[in-house]
């Protein structure tokens, strides 16, 4: 009979943190998870799933557009931007709703409370002051926005947290951030009627991703009327007398804006859960440092998720749990796979990619051989919208294996999600080329692009 309280204590109720609990109490072991907000993480109580919810609602405006060009004759239209934010706390919990019932229905603990560490095998729950103990311990408490405590007045802004419960839409917001969240956040509010500005201290939004993509989106979104402020960055925040914020930048001289909201980075949720009481080390940000199994140097405790410093995705959360169950449980070592996970950014145009960008094939690769295809979709014929979807295919030439692929445009993200599979199985040029179209669509424009548009060799576009 074990010595412990349980076989696996995990601290952390989000995607990463339940998969892992449910799955080991499934098999039999007794589980306890802890979570001192809500279940469902930081994905279905304050990212994906409200933001994508938000997406839909921002997107209206230009359906009711596009519709007159297709004969319909829409009436006078006006958004409750609090029947929205009602409409999304119902489903959240619902969805929190199932989390627990899955928890429950395999056995597993719930606690609603902070836990903390207090040596590597004993938790103390905070809400009680009880301590147990478990053999093995998970650690999935993710990560949380970057506050930017060094730019004045930081407190008086928001971050993407406080976006879902405003109790009142802005009239203007300035986003500071050039990352995915930044991005899809001036989307969603711009659609939603505000004066949206998006300032960023890079060349570019969207750093990490394919430079036509973000050119495109760039574009794109300034043509819709979002203004981008690159190359500059909030020096400081203050109240005006009117009630509103006062703005000073590095070059753009002063702002006026209802809302501020920073998205700035995310840091690991690590701040006080007692890791150095247990011996467990991080990196200079904070994160928890793991091994290729998830382990850390501590033994008997593994970290998921967001509170490392890997891939930042729920769906890369919830395999690196179920590759924990099978190191931990089902003896057979598992180490994550992070090659080719399809990503998306819910932007209007939307994004989705998998695989490398132009710039990073060229670093990788002797030769490359780039499709790339500009052209603007069926639907905005006859809607009036001058919108042009980009559809691209990195090939590498010698083995003629197709490395990446990336969409802007409607559906995107859709697209991206079956691209994963096949680039996964490894399919090559040839293989998109014998595939029938499937007309018309946009993405059969994946399997037309005959020439490519140009090569690169040893870095170089030739």
């Amino acid at each position: 009979m074990s010595s412990y309280d349980y076989d696996l204590f995990v601290i952390g109720g989000g995607s990463g943190g339940v998969r892992g609990a449910r799955v080991a109490a499934s098999l039999g072991k007794k589980v306890a998870i802890a979570e001192e907000y809500r279940y469902g993480g930081t994905c279905v109580i304050r990212g994906c799933v409200p933001k994508k919810l938000f997406v839909y609602a921002s997107q209206f405006h230009e359906h009711f557009e596009d519709a007159a060009g297709f004969g319909w004759t829409v009436g006078e239209s006006s958004f409750d931007w609090k029947k929205l934010v009602a409409a999304k706390d119902v489903e959240i919990a619902r969805l929190e709703g199932l989390y627990k019932k899955g928890l429950a229905g395999a056995n597993a603990e719930i606690l609603e409370t902070r836990a903390e560490l207090v040596d590597a095998h004993t938790v103390r729950l905070v809400k009680t002051g009880q301590t147990v103990t478990a053999k093995t311990i998970v650690i999935a408490t993710g990560g949380r926005p970057n506050p930017h405590a060094a730019l004045p007045g930081h407190e008086l802004c928001i971050s993407s947290n406080e976006a879902f419960h405003l109790e009142e839409l802005p009239k203007s917001i300035v986003i500071a951030g050039g990352g995915y969240i930044a991005v899809e956040f001036a989307n969603i509010f711009h659609g939603l009627g505000v004066e949206t500005t998006l300032i960023y201290r890079g060349a570019e939004i969207l750093s990490r991703f394919d430079e036509d993509l973000r050119r495109g989106l760039h574009e794109a979104m300034v043509a819709k009327g979002i203004r981008i402020l690159c190359h500059d960055m909030l020096q400081k925040v203050s109240k005006g007398e009117d009630g509103g914020l006062i703005l000073e930048t590095l070059n753009s001289g002063t702002l006026q804006a209802g809302v501020v909201m920073l998205a700035l980075g995310r840091d690991p949720n690590t701040e006080g859960l007692g890791l150095e009481a247990a011996g467990v080390a991080v990196d200079e940000r904070g994160a928890v440092i793991v091994d290729e199994y998830s382990r850390t140097n501590v033994e008997n405790i593994y970290a998921l998720g967001d509170v490392t410093n890997r891939v930042q995705l729920t769906p890369v959360a919830i395999h690196e749990a179920m590759c924990f169950i099978e190191t931990e449980y089902k003896n057979n070592p598992t180490r994550p796979d992070y090659e080719l996970i399809p990503t998306a950014v819910f932007s209007q145009p939307e994004i989705g990619t998998v695989g490398l960008s132009e710039e990073e094939a060229g670093k990788r690769y002797g030769e490359l051989e780039v499709y790339r295809a500009q052209f603007r979709p069926l639907k905005a014929t006859l809607s009036g919208r001058a919108e042009r979807m980009i559809m691209k295919l990195i090939v590498d030439a010698a083995s003629r294996k197709v490395v990446g692929a990336h969409i802007l445009g409607h559906d995107a993200g859709e697209m991206a999600q079956l691209l994963g599979i096949t680039l996964k199985a490894g399919c090559t040029k040839d293989d998109f080329d014998r595939t029938m179209a499937l007309h018309p669509t946009a993405a059969e424009e994946l399997v037309t692009m005959y020439a490519p548009s140009y090569r690169i060799r040893d870095g170089k576009r030739l």
